[in-house]
């Protein structure tokens, strides 16, 4: 009995941290207003070091269209100016000698439809992942089977496996429409 409850708190496990990756993902894809998460992964040469934005400046929303990046030491600003562009979020920094500002531009149509692609592709990535994740659940209760689990149990585990493959799935579709609402929200 113990093998299910580890396989099934295992491939639970790594459904949670999918999830947690998309919910990462999706929310670097901007959606019309100002939000500091579009700067995450933006990383800055500090001193040699490659570090993340928010541990060398202040990132704050002004308001619904700008964001601005105020550097703790003013000899950062050059190099987070470079960092930001090389990111390729598609705004230009606006560095004004003291704190750089991100003016949003308001999302075209055409624009919106992108987002939306994009955050499509992050879903259906994630929803790969979580198929891969039963795949191998269901090859260990197989596996299992051989050494000796009775085939009425191994079905039992199997479609708990499928229960918890089918929830996340879920999961993930109901992130992708709330994006996409979010995104197309004018």
């Amino acid at each position: 009995m113990s093998g299910e409850n580890e396989m099934y708190a295992s491939a639970k496990s790594a459904m949670q941290k999918t999830i947690n990756h998309l919910e990462s993902e999706l929310s670097k894809i901007r959606a019309g207003k100002a939000s500091p998460d579009i700067l995450n992964g933006v990383v800055v040469d500090y001193y040699g070091n490659p570090t993340p934005i928010n541990q060398v400046a202040n990132v704050s929303v002004m308001d619904a269209r700008t964001i601005t990046v105020q550097p703790w030491e003013k000899n950062m600003l050059q190099p987070l100016e470079r960092a930001i562009i090389a990111a390729n979020i598609g705004i230009n920094p606006q560095n004004d000698g003291n704190i750089i500002r991100l003016f949003l531009p308001p999302l075209t149509e055409e624009r919106r439809k992108e987002l939306v692609k994009k955050s499509n592709s992050e879903g259906e990535q994630a929803k790969v992942s979580i198929r891969n994740i039963r795949r191998d659940a269901i090859e260990q209760i197989k596996k299992e089977q051989k050494d000796g689990l009775s085939e009425d149990v191994a079905r039992d585990y199997e479609g708990q496996i499928q229960g918890l493959t089918d929830k996340y799935i879920g999961i993930v579709d109901k992130y992708l429409e709330t994006k996409e609402k979010e995104i197309m929200a004018i």
